[in-house]
């Protein structure tokens, strides 16, 4: 929870960095760009914040029909996408601490509860069931943190990373990358987001730089051997 009150600040910090021209630019999700993108992040941070609006986007979502994630997605950018940047941002700054507490917040029973056709990578090819815990403690926050990586490529600007923060998180993925692959190998991850893992012994070692190792295993990028392996964000 720590990690994902800053991920909220980081990212509505970078949208008050934006210019202009910034919030046009074409992201790697092709029907966004960074406006739509921030209407997801600031949608998907309403349904952390507020039992009530978790509730009301869910039953949107299977009214619609079709793959679940998608007609959630949907609803979010649709909700703000009449929002000008100045008020994506003035919301941002609204609700990121409230989607941080309500997290915080979110029962036992709750968060037991299964929902299903998650997509494993971002192109939606492969799905699986998460649990409703699984979600608002892990993928919450590295969908904002891929999003703010998303962002600082599309306009071309350095995505602001520490150790302590961004480092815990990447550390955090390749652990479940390693869990979900199941073999030997060596993970060497450059940047300030870096660290080194080896998993058994005698196998292929991976040196790359931390982002990059993200965003191909999220989808985003192209790599080989267990780097096909992917992990949900």
């Amino acid at each position: 929870m720590r990690l994902a009150a800053s991920e909220y600040t980081r990212f509505t910090d970078q949208l008050r960095e934006l210019s202009d021209a910034d919030w046009s630019a074409p992201t790697c999700c092709s029907d966004w760009d960074v406006r739509l993108m921030t209407c997801h992040v600031l949608g998907m941070a309403e349904f952390a914040a507020s039992s009530r609006e978790k509730l009301r986007q869910m039953l949107a979502a299977k009214r619609a029909g079709g793959l679940f994630i998608d007609a959630l997605t949907a609803g979010q950018v649709a909700k703000h996408a009449d929002r000008r940047p100045a008020e994506l941002v003035a919301a941002m700054e609204r609700v990121g601490p409230r989607a941080a507490a309500g997290r915080r917040r979110l029962p036992a029973l709750v968060r037991r509860g299964r929902i299903a056709d998650q997509p494993v990578a971002a192109d939606g090819s492969v799905t699986e069931r998460w649990t409703l815990g699984y979600l608002n403690d892990v993928i919450l926050t590295r969908d904002t943190w891929m999003h703010r990586s998303d962002v600082a490529a599309a306009v071309g600007r350095p995505l602001t990373l520490t150790p302590e923060h961004d480092g815990v998180l990447i550390a955090h993925i390749a652990e479940e990358w390693a869990q979900r692959h199941g073999q030997p190998c060596t993970l060497v991850l450059d940047g300030p987001a870096g660290g080194a893992w080896t998993w058994g012994s005698g196998a292929a070692t991976y040196t790359l730089d931390a982002v990059e190792f993200a965003r191909i295993i999220s989808g985003r990028g192209t790599g080989a051997g267990l780097l096909t392996v992917k992990v949900p964000f």
